[in-house]
């Protein structure tokens, strides 16, 4: 994969040669008059020079997936950004990428940072926002003249969304003991190729990776801010919030077994059609989400053997379904499941139902979240910062379980992500990485 580029501004926050102070501006879109930022002008930098890198022509989207040539190109951008601020630089045994400020084995350090891989023509934020912001913040904080009691670092978790190998946060699953060797052994692309050979062939040692808890143990409290997937912000007028927990959530395989057959000769009552009892199926899936508040979708689907003429034996479906609480994600499954065993029956169908991931509810550390609370509030004494959950899955949500985690969120004004239509407006990244400075100065001189 090589950098392309479209007649689009690839989602660009920033216009060319726009002056960074006419936008600059606090959160909600108040103007700032105590503080005014300087890190407009690397924040427009950084994202010009990332933006063209896995773009596809086409689509407009990004096709940055683990360990290919776009991947590559986004680490040695990455690496060009640690070495240019004079940051030490460092890949640890799963491939992610490290930049500190100060000495790392002091411990408790305040790290920041997010992905820049993609899902398959996924938007320009989801992840680069927050490791573009990561280093902008640092660069307002030295012109600040902050000075900090604890390390601080910038990373890149490798492999976040999973659109290779099929398993999202590979890389912090490894690192958080998450994921095993074994189990990271077996994952493979739809060519066959696996995660270690994938790794070796783009330069890396897979015979290191596994858990990292010596690493780990030196974070005090890791900070990710990320576009928001969602209209919570834009709703409420406010152009940062702060996390409050991550649904549960996980992905389920239907697979529905019929009998091939001739599609112009095969009488409609003598057929065991698997399509008609998978869509019926995708039909309850909307049906039970909306009623219990929750959110359910069959977004992949395989079939077999998939001519226009052929009269399907097999319907594999992906079902992605999320809740904000456990109980509630447990009844839409558990109602979906059955309802597809119904219609089944009634065609025919064999079918099988594999939960090929979950990841439980993630409560960030309240403590840290109340933290972040009060260092965005403490210049208004009547700012109210919001707090709100979120269905997606983050890479700080991974790591909740070994160190305090917590997440900031910039508005998104349609909501829409995992699409090129994703956009945050200038403003609003602007304050993200002013909101981020603000919290990471508060924290590394505590």
């Amino acid at each position: 994969m090589t950098r392309s580029e479209s007649g689009r501004d690839g989602g660009s926050p920033v216009a060319e040669g726009s002056s960074p102070s006419a936008a600059q501006a606090g959160r909600g879109g108040a103007p700032q008059t105590a503080r005014q930022p300087v890190h407009g002008a690397s924040f427009h930098e950084m994202w010009r020079d990332l933006r063209p890198i896995g773009r596809h022509a086409d689509s407009g989207g990004y096709r940055r997936f683990a360990w290919t040539g776009a991947d590559a190109e986004c680490r040695a951008w990455f690496e060009e950004q640690a070495r240019d601020r004079g940051l030490d630089y460092e890949v640890d045994r799963n491939g992610n990428q490290w930049a500190w400020l100060g000495d790392p084995a002091a411990g408790d350090a305040v790290v920041t940072g997010s992905h820049l891989d993609s899902v398959p023509d996924g938007g320009a934020f989801d992840g680069p926002l927050g490791v573009v912001s990561s280093f902008a913040a640092l660069d307002e904080l030295r012109a600040r003249g902050a000075r900090f009691d604890k390390p601080l670092a910038v990373v890149n978790f490798g492999d976040e969304e999973g659109a290779r190998f099929g398993l999202a946060c590979v890389g912090s699953r490894l690192a958080a003991g998450r994921l095993t060797v074994e189990q990271a052994g077996r994952l493979t692309d739809g060519d066959g190729v696996t995660l270690p050979q994938a790794m070796e062939a783009a330069g890396y040692d897979p015979e290191g990776i596994g858990p990292d808890p010596e690493r780990l143990a030196r974070i005090g409290a890791f900070v990710e801010l990320h576009v928001e997937q969602g209209r919570a912000l834009d709703l409420s007028g406010d152009a940062v919030g702060i996390a409050s927990s991550i649904w549960p959530h996980g992905r389920w395989r239907f697979d529905f077994r019929g009998e091939a057959n001739h599609a112009g000769t095969t009488r409609l009552v003598d057929r065991r059609d698997p399509m008609l009892s998978y869509a019926e199926t995708v039909l309850a899936a909307r049906r039970e989400a909306r009623l219990a508040g929750a959110v359910a979708t069959f977004g992949k689907i395989s079939v077999e053997p998939n001519g226009v003429n052929a009269i399907p034996s097999l319907v594999r479906g992906w079902l992605d379904s999320r809740a904000e609480d456990q109980t509630t994600l447990d009844t839409v499954v558990r109602a979906i499941e059955e309802a597809a065993r119904d219609h089944a029956r009634e065609h025919g169908i064999e079918l099988d139902v594999v939960r090929e991931s979950f990841t439980p509810v993630v409560e960030f550390e309240h403590a840290l979240r109340d933290e972040l609370v009060r260092i965005l509030g403490r210049d208004t004494a009547d700012l109210k910062v919001p707090v709100l959950g979120t269905g997606a899955g983050h890479d700080a949500g991974i790591l909740s379980g070994t160190v305090p985690t917590a997440m900031l969120f910039v508005r998104n004004p349609t909501g829409v992500s995992h699409s090129p239509a994703e956009h945050a407006a200038e403003d609003d990244c602007l304050a993200g990485v002013t909101a981020l400075a603000d919290v990471l100065e508060g924290l590394a001189r505590r």
